[in-house]
């Protein structure tokens, strides 16, 4: 990779070892600077042009798009994962004889919003078990489909404990067929291997940018399928929801025909500035080249789960075939403390979760030799 980490993350290789990209993703120098520019504009907003503000958006839209083959159209900026799933729940049509079927060991984003559409009289809510290695039983899935009852399926593309990767494209076809809703959230995939939500025949899928793709908090991007976006209306309207909205000439028209894309479901105003740093960090993965971004994160992980399989007192969660995993690498160890307390001991950020659960999530920013100086750590 011809990219120079020291350019944009000054301090990889130096005090830390920065394994937890899963959890906040650092932003490279480029982005910092573009976030203190648009505050110092903020300070004195005379200076900002209202077609500077919107243009940032349109940028943003079409970045995002690129990150997963959709058309900028289908493309609606939110402030967070929660909202593009909340916009899934509000917005697409299920029956309250339907079941809505999700997965148990859902990041909540997943759960709440589903739960409360039971608690309101609607569909009823099911989670598939877990298998006792804790990966989701996807065999369990086409059989649950095919009892007719099923109006929706909510899953996590990667799993944000295990790691485990669904296979998107065959769960979206076995939906598609069956005439079920499918909703992605996708925050602990996307920018660390390639996607294609059209053939993956998604409707609606919601990513936060902060984590693997080293953007502000506040940032992120909703996909909703275009066929969707011109026959579902918006449950919670903005001002800026409706055809010609940035024609301020026209405002007191009052005219509630809404956009014809995805724009009909942001909800002003929109964090012009986290937008603002999001295209700078997205355009440093593109300038890269997503393909080798993707590709170092893989080569990382593989280094790790390897690594970790060599170690007998280390349990690996996250399944070893490469098809089954992104960038998250989870293992399990008796004494959970000792080990992240050596971790943290040896400048090493990664994540502990309940069960003696220890995360790691590489990045670009990483190199092979901090990871076997991460495993020497492990083994002690």
């Amino acid at each position: 990779m011809s990219f120079d980490i020291a350019t944009e993350f000054p301090w990889a290789g130096r005090d830390v070892i920065y394994l937890n990209a899963a959890a906040t993703g650092p932003h490279p120098v480029r982005t910092v600077a573009a976030l203190e520019h648009w505050l110092q504009l903020r300070a004195e907003p005379w200076r900002i042009a209202l077609d500077e503000q919107f243009d940032a958006l349109a940028k943003a839209r079409k970045l995002c798009a690129s990150l997963i083959g959709a058309d900028a159209g289908e493309i609606a900026l939110v402030p967070n994962t929660s909202t593009g799933l909340n916009i899934a729940a509000q917005i697409l049509p299920i029956a309250r004889d339907k079941v809505i079927i999700g997965y148990d060991g859902e990041f909540p984003a997943n759960v709440y919003p589903w739960m409360a559409i039971e608690r309101t009289g609607g569909a009823r809510y099911e989670q598939i078990p877990l298998l006792p290695n804790g990966l989701p039983d996807w065999d369990a899935l086409p059989a649950r489909l095919d009892r007719g009852d099923v109006g929706l399926v909510a899953i996590s593309w990667v799993s944000f404990v295990s790691g485990d990767r669904a296979d998107l494209a065959t769960i979206g076809t076995l939906c598609r067929e069956r005439g079920i809703w499918f909703v992605v959230d996708a925050i602990q995939g996307v920018g660390t291997t390639s996607l294609d939500v059209h053939k993956c025949k998604i409707d609606i899928l919601s990513c936060g940018a902060q984590k693997w793709l080293l953007s502000p908090w506040g940032s992120g991007f909703c996909y909703v399928r275009q066929d969707l976006v011109q026959n579902l209306e918006p449950r919670t309207v903005g001002w800026l929801s409706v055809r010609g909205a940035e024609d301020f000439s026209h405002m007191l028209e009052y005219d509630l025909s809404y956009a014809d894309d995805a724009r009909r479901f942001e909800v002003a105003t929109i964090p012009y500035q986290d937008m603002v740093g999001m295209n700078s960090s997205l355009e440093l993965l593109h300038e890269i080249g997503l393909d080798m971004v993707q590709q170092k994160i893989h080569a990382l992980t593989g280094q790790l789960v390897n690594g970790i399989a060599a170690i007998a007192t280390l349990s690996l969660v996250t399944p070893s075939d490469p098809n089954r995993r992104a960038g998250i690498v989870s293992f399990n160890v008796k004494d959970v403390n000792a080990v992240s307390t050596r971790l943290n001991g040896g400048g090493v950020s990664h994540s502990v979760r309940g069960g003696g659960v220890i995360r790691l999530a590489p990045h670009i920013y990483n190199t092979e030799q901090e990871i076997d100086r991460v495993l020497a750590l492990m083994d002690g």
